[in-house]
Protein backbone atom coordinates (compact mmCIF):
# COMPACT_ATOMS: atom_id res chain seq x y z
CA UNK A 1 0.00 0.00 0.00
CA UNK A 2 2.83 2.08 0.98
CA UNK A 3 4.41 2.03 -2.47
CA UNK A 4 1.60 2.66 -4.41
CA UNK A 5 1.29 6.04 -2.05
CA UNK A 6 4.95 6.60 -3.26
CA UNK A 7 4.14 6.14 -6.60
CA UNK A 8 1.12 8.15 -7.13
CA UNK A 9 3.04 10.51 -5.21
CA UNK A 10 6.02 10.63 -7.04
CA UNK A 11 3.79 10.64 -10.52
CA UNK A 12 2.41 13.96 -9.49
CA UNK A 13 4.81 15.28 -8.21
CA UNK A 14 6.99 15.16 -11.76
CA UNK A 15 4.54 15.85 -13.41
CA UNK A 16 4.40 19.21 -11.67
CA UNK A 17 8.48 19.45 -12.08
CA UNK A 18 8.21 18.84 -15.68
CA UNK A 19 5.85 21.92 -15.92
CA UNK A 20 7.51 24.37 -13.44
CA UNK A 21 10.29 23.33 -15.97
CA UNK A 22 8.61 24.74 -19.02
CA UNK A 23 7.36 27.60 -17.60
CA UNK A 24 10.09 29.41 -16.59
CA UNK A 25 10.86 30.24 -12.73
CA UNK A 26 8.86 32.88 -12.12
CA UNK A 27 5.27 31.48 -13.18
CA UNK A 28 6.54 28.27 -11.63
CA UNK A 29 7.11 29.73 -8.01
CA UNK A 30 3.07 31.31 -8.69
CA UNK A 31 1.79 28.10 -9.14
CA UNK A 32 3.99 26.06 -6.84
CA UNK A 33 2.91 28.66 -3.66
CA UNK A 34 -0.86 28.70 -4.66
CA UNK A 35 -0.98 25.03 -4.67
CA UNK A 36 1.03 24.80 -1.47
CA UNK A 37 -1.07 27.11 0.58
CA UNK A 38 -4.52 25.40 -0.89
CA UNK A 39 -3.03 21.71 -0.18
CA UNK A 40 -0.55 21.95 2.01
CA UNK A 41 -2.23 20.73 5.14
CA UNK A 42 -3.13 17.60 3.72
CA UNK A 43 -0.02 16.74 3.90
CA UNK A 44 1.27 18.35 7.20
CA UNK A 45 -0.95 18.61 10.45
CA UNK A 46 -2.25 21.55 10.79
CA UNK A 47 -2.43 21.61 14.40
CA UNK A 48 1.32 20.63 14.79
CA UNK A 49 2.00 23.48 12.48
CA UNK A 50 0.05 26.14 14.96
CA UNK A 51 0.79 24.46 17.85
CA UNK A 52 5.19 24.82 16.98
CA UNK A 53 4.06 28.35 16.35
CA UNK A 54 2.85 28.92 19.47
CA UNK A 55 5.29 27.07 21.68
CA UNK A 56 7.59 29.75 20.20
CA UNK A 57 5.51 32.68 20.42
CA UNK A 58 3.47 32.36 23.15
CA UNK A 59 2.30 36.09 22.49
CA UNK A 60 1.43 36.28 19.41
CA UNK A 61 -2.18 36.36 18.04
CA UNK A 62 -4.21 34.12 16.00
CA UNK A 63 -4.27 36.25 13.35
CA UNK A 64 -0.41 36.86 13.33
CA UNK A 65 0.08 32.97 13.59
CA UNK A 66 -1.56 32.43 10.44
CA UNK A 67 -0.21 35.09 8.85
CA UNK A 68 3.56 33.25 9.68
CA UNK A 69 1.64 29.87 8.56
CA UNK A 70 0.58 31.97 5.06
CA UNK A 71 3.95 33.21 4.36
CA UNK A 72 5.93 29.27 5.39
CA UNK A 73 3.63 28.02 2.37
CA UNK A 74 4.45 30.66 0.30
CA UNK A 75 7.82 30.23 0.58
CA UNK A 76 7.78 26.17 0.68
CA UNK A 77 5.90 26.61 -2.47
CA UNK A 78 8.48 28.61 -3.58
CA UNK A 79 11.26 26.56 -2.71
CA UNK A 80 9.38 23.06 -4.27
CA UNK A 81 9.77 25.00 -7.96
CA UNK A 82 12.85 26.15 -7.75
CA UNK A 83 14.34 22.85 -7.36
CA UNK A 84 14.14 22.11 -11.37
CA UNK A 85 16.00 25.25 -12.12
CA UNK A 86 18.97 24.80 -9.74
CA UNK A 87 21.09 25.06 -12.95
CA UNK A 88 19.83 28.89 -13.24
CA UNK A 89 21.30 29.42 -9.33
CA UNK A 90 24.06 27.48 -10.15
CA UNK A 91 25.13 28.98 -13.38
CA UNK A 92 23.77 32.61 -12.46
CA UNK A 93 21.06 32.96 -14.87
CA UNK A 94 19.53 35.55 -14.07
CA UNK A 95 19.14 39.30 -14.87
CA UNK A 96 20.17 40.27 -11.66
CA UNK A 97 22.18 38.72 -9.23
CA UNK A 98 19.99 36.37 -7.35
CA UNK A 99 22.36 36.46 -4.05
CA UNK A 100 24.15 38.28 -1.96
CA UNK A 101 26.52 36.94 0.58
CA UNK A 102 27.81 38.73 3.42
CA UNK A 103 30.95 38.12 5.79
CA UNK A 104 32.89 36.63 2.81
CA UNK A 105 35.59 37.00 3.94
CA UNK A 106 35.45 34.22 6.52
CA UNK A 107 34.88 32.20 3.27
CA UNK A 108 38.36 33.43 1.41
CA UNK A 109 40.15 32.85 5.25
CA UNK A 110 38.60 29.30 5.04
CA UNK A 111 40.49 28.62 1.83
CA UNK A 112 43.69 30.37 2.46
CA UNK A 113 44.06 28.39 5.34
CA UNK A 114 42.96 24.83 4.06
CA UNK A 115 41.63 24.12 7.23
CA UNK A 116 38.20 22.54 7.13
CA UNK A 117 35.00 23.80 9.44
CA UNK A 118 31.38 22.76 9.86
CA UNK A 119 28.99 24.69 8.79
CA UNK A 120 25.69 24.78 10.28
CA UNK A 121 22.20 26.11 9.83
CA UNK A 122 17.89 25.46 9.24
CA UNK A 123 15.31 25.42 6.41
CA UNK A 124 15.16 29.30 6.00
CA UNK A 125 14.65 30.77 2.12
CA UNK A 126 15.87 28.40 -0.06
CA UNK A 127 18.04 26.23 2.13
CA UNK A 128 19.68 24.35 -0.73
CA UNK A 129 21.36 27.25 -2.20
CA UNK A 130 23.70 27.75 0.85
CA UNK A 131 25.95 24.92 0.18
CA UNK A 132 25.43 25.77 -3.54
CA UNK A 133 27.03 29.04 -2.78
CA UNK A 134 29.88 27.92 -0.56
CA UNK A 135 31.01 25.29 -3.14
CA UNK A 136 30.73 27.69 -6.16
CA UNK A 137 33.22 30.27 -4.05
CA UNK A 138 35.79 27.28 -3.80
CA UNK A 139 34.98 25.61 -0.36
CA UNK A 140 36.09 22.35 -0.77
CA UNK A 141 32.71 21.29 1.33
CA UNK A 142 30.42 17.32 1.88
CA UNK A 143 26.90 18.37 2.64
CA UNK A 144 24.47 15.64 4.96
CA UNK A 145 21.31 15.06 3.49
CA UNK A 146 18.32 12.83 4.77
CA UNK A 147 17.05 10.66 2.03
CA UNK A 148 13.25 10.82 0.73
CA UNK A 149 10.94 8.56 2.23
CA UNK A 150 9.23 8.41 -1.44
CA UNK A 151 12.03 5.59 -2.95
CA UNK A 152 11.00 7.02 -6.30
CA UNK A 153 11.29 11.13 -5.70
CA UNK A 154 14.70 10.35 -3.56
CA UNK A 155 16.90 9.24 -6.42
CA UNK A 156 16.23 12.70 -8.67
CA UNK A 157 16.32 14.72 -5.26
CA UNK A 158 20.00 13.17 -4.98
CA UNK A 159 21.09 13.54 -8.67
CA UNK A 160 19.65 17.40 -8.50
CA UNK A 161 22.13 18.09 -5.37
CA UNK A 162 24.77 16.48 -6.57
CA UNK A 163 24.72 17.82 -9.80
CA UNK A 164 23.73 21.92 -8.71
CA UNK A 165 24.49 21.77 -5.32
CA UNK A 166 27.50 20.10 -4.14
CA UNK A 167 29.05 17.09 -5.18
CA UNK A 168 29.33 15.37 -1.82
CA UNK A 169 26.56 13.94 -0.06
CA UNK A 170 26.50 12.36 2.48
CA UNK A 171 23.69 9.80 3.85
CA UNK A 172 22.50 10.36 7.54
CA UNK A 173 23.04 7.18 9.05
CA UNK A 174 25.97 4.73 10.62
CA UNK A 175 28.32 4.85 7.06
CA UNK A 176 27.46 9.14 7.06
CA UNK A 177 29.42 9.07 10.05
CA UNK A 178 32.39 7.27 8.55
CA UNK A 179 32.00 9.17 5.20
CA UNK A 180 31.81 12.32 7.63
CA UNK A 181 35.53 11.55 9.18
CA UNK A 182 37.27 10.48 5.73
CA UNK A 183 35.75 13.82 4.24
CA UNK A 184 37.23 16.18 6.93
CA UNK A 185 40.58 14.09 7.02
CA UNK A 186 40.58 14.97 3.63
CA UNK A 187 40.35 18.74 4.25
CA UNK A 188 36.43 18.73 3.63
CA UNK A 189 34.57 20.98 5.48
CA UNK A 190 31.27 19.83 6.05
CA UNK A 191 27.38 21.37 6.07
CA UNK A 192 24.47 20.37 7.82
CA UNK A 193 20.85 21.87 8.64
CA UNK A 194 20.78 21.29 12.39
CA UNK A 195 17.18 22.47 12.98
CA UNK A 196 15.10 19.00 12.68
CA UNK A 197 14.39 16.49 15.39
CA UNK A 198 17.05 13.75 15.34
CA UNK A 199 15.23 10.14 16.48
CA UNK A 200 16.93 8.88 19.80
CA UNK A 201 19.39 11.72 20.04
CA UNK A 202 20.25 13.97 23.28
CA UNK A 203 17.36 16.36 24.46
CA UNK A 204 18.13 20.06 24.09
CA UNK A 205 16.46 22.98 24.95
CA UNK A 206 14.71 24.79 22.29
CA UNK A 207 13.14 27.57 22.89
CA UNK A 208 13.26 26.43 26.56
CA UNK A 209 11.49 23.49 25.63
CA UNK A 210 13.81 19.73 25.43
CA UNK A 211 13.27 18.56 21.59
CA UNK A 212 15.40 15.58 20.11
CA UNK A 213 18.87 17.31 18.80
CA UNK A 214 21.53 16.31 16.58
CA UNK A 215 25.29 16.38 18.50
CA UNK A 216 27.19 15.67 15.04
CA UNK A 217 28.17 19.37 14.74
CA UNK A 218 29.71 19.17 18.49
CA UNK A 219 31.18 15.86 18.23
CA UNK A 220 32.94 16.34 14.82
CA UNK A 221 34.14 19.96 15.88
CA UNK A 222 35.67 18.53 19.11
CA UNK A 223 37.18 15.26 17.38
CA UNK A 224 38.82 17.17 15.07
CA UNK A 225 39.36 20.74 16.58
CA UNK A 226 37.11 22.27 14.00
CA UNK A 227 34.97 25.67 14.06
CA UNK A 228 31.34 26.08 13.97
CA UNK A 229 30.44 28.22 11.33
CA UNK A 230 26.71 29.37 11.77
CA UNK A 231 25.32 30.38 7.92
CA UNK A 232 22.13 31.98 7.57
CA UNK A 233 20.11 32.77 4.60
CA UNK A 234 16.46 34.45 3.86
CA UNK A 235 14.56 35.21 0.99
CA UNK A 236 13.91 39.14 0.10
CA UNK A 237 10.53 40.64 -1.38
CA UNK A 238 11.97 40.19 -5.28
CA UNK A 239 13.20 36.29 -4.36
CA UNK A 240 16.61 37.14 -4.67
CA UNK A 241 18.23 35.96 -1.31
CA UNK A 242 21.04 37.22 0.95
CA UNK A 243 23.42 34.75 2.81
CA UNK A 244 25.03 35.87 5.73
CA UNK A 245 28.03 33.72 7.35
CA UNK A 246 27.71 34.90 10.84
CA UNK A 247 31.08 34.39 13.32
CA UNK A 248 31.92 31.15 14.37
CA UNK A 249 30.97 29.52 17.86
CA UNK A 250 33.20 30.40 21.13
CA UNK A 251 33.69 26.20 22.01
CA UNK A 252 35.73 26.79 24.77
CA UNK A 253 36.71 23.02 24.96
CA UNK A 254 37.93 21.52 28.14
CA UNK A 255 38.47 17.85 29.48
CA UNK A 256 34.93 17.42 29.78
CA UNK A 257 34.33 16.00 26.38
CA UNK A 258 30.69 14.88 27.41
CA UNK A 259 29.44 18.48 28.62
CA UNK A 260 31.50 19.79 26.02
CA UNK A 261 29.22 18.31 23.60
CA UNK A 262 26.15 19.62 25.34
CA UNK A 263 27.29 23.18 25.98
CA UNK A 264 28.13 23.26 22.29
CA UNK A 265 24.96 22.10 20.97
CA UNK A 266 22.96 24.49 23.50
CA UNK A 267 24.84 27.09 21.54
CA UNK A 268 24.18 25.66 18.11
CA UNK A 269 20.68 25.62 19.33
CA UNK A 270 20.26 29.05 20.66
CA UNK A 271 22.20 30.42 17.59
CA UNK A 272 18.87 28.91 15.20
CA UNK A 273 16.10 29.98 17.55
CA UNK A 274 17.80 33.67 16.80
CA UNK A 275 17.65 32.76 13.01
CA UNK A 276 14.14 31.90 13.81
CA UNK A 277 13.31 34.94 15.63
CA UNK A 278 14.22 36.97 12.43
CA UNK A 279 12.58 35.75 10.01
CA UNK A 280 9.68 33.43 11.37
CA UNK A 281 7.08 33.33 8.19
CA UNK A 282 10.84 32.11 6.51
CA UNK A 283 11.29 28.61 8.69
CA UNK A 284 9.68 25.27 8.23
CA UNK A 285 7.09 24.85 10.88
CA UNK A 286 5.76 21.17 9.69
CA UNK A 287 8.35 19.02 11.46
CA UNK A 288 7.38 17.75 14.79
CA UNK A 289 10.10 19.54 16.25
CA UNK A 290 9.19 18.89 20.39
CA UNK A 291 7.82 15.27 19.92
Amino acid sequence: MKILKYLIEAFFIYLLFLIFKLIGVKGARNISAFIFLKVGFLFRNKKLVEKNISNVFKDKSSFEIKKIIKSMWKNYGYVFAEYVHLNKFRLNKFKKKHIKILGYKKIDQIIKLKKPVVFISGHFGNFELMAMELEKSGVNLATIYRPLNNIFLDPFMVFLRKKYICKNQIKKGLKGTRDIIDFVKNKHSIALMVDQRVGESDRVPFFGIPAHTTTIPAQIAIKFNLEIVPIYLKRLDDNSFEMEILEPLQTNRTDNLEEDKKRITIQINQIIEKMINKNPDQWIWTHNRWK
